[in-house]
């Protein structure tokens, strides 16, 4: 069984997620600008994907961003003498497609992976959890071996404490008649 998510938990997992859908979307925009023959410059993908400026500066994104427009100045600058193979614009949207169908597949397998391992960590977690139940149970019995002592030697000295104040009120009772005996001896 699962346990129930904390506030906590459910905030992070939801900031996780809006994270990478935001990278994906900065990810699309420089593929589309690059596709569409747009200069590709960080004001403009931030304003292409629709996020704040400094997500297309952060790790990750920045060098894909710049290694774009790497690519961007590499090709020879279109004046109508190079033209580009017919077939080209099908082969960019395919590879397009391949690239956003390949990003869900790692999507959904670092999921099914986290998961995985959650699982993994749990069954390791129950398999403690047996051992420490076993270990609290046995704990459990030696103190209640030890206070069933202690209630058995509790017995015997209040029965000890009884007897003590009977033989207490046995010699004052003896020592208040040899008090009178001497005192009426006395006055005689």
């Amino acid at each position: 069984m699962s346990e129930s998510r904390t506030p906590a938990q459910v905030l992070r997992e939801a900031r996780q997620k809006d994270s990478r859908d935001k990278r994906a979307r900065v990810l699309a925009a420089v593929d589309q600008m690059l596709a569409d023959k747009e200069p590709v410059t960080f004001t403009a993908v931030a304003k292409a994907a629709k996020v704040s400026h400094w997500l297309v500066y952060a790790e990750g994104v920045r060098e894909y961003i710049e290694q774009a427009r790497r690519r961007q100045a590499r090709q020879p600058a279109e004046d109508g003498a190079r033209k580009a193979p017919a077939g080209w614009k099908v082969e960019q949207q395919i590879t397009r497609e391949d690239n956003r169908r390949l990003r869900e597949e790692v999507e959904r397998l670092k999921t099914a992976l986290r998961r995985s391992l959650g699982r993994q960590i749990d069954q390791v977690g129950a398999a403690d959890l047996g051992a420490r139940v076993d270990e609290l149970t046995a704990a459990n019995q030696r103190l209640e071996d030890a206070l069933a002592q202690e209630k058995a030697r509790n017995e015997e000295l209040q029965g000890r404490l009884t007897e003590t104040e009977d033989d207490l009120a046995a010699a004052r009772t003896s020592l208040r008649r040899m008090i009178r005996s001497e005192n009426q001896e006395s006055a005689v």
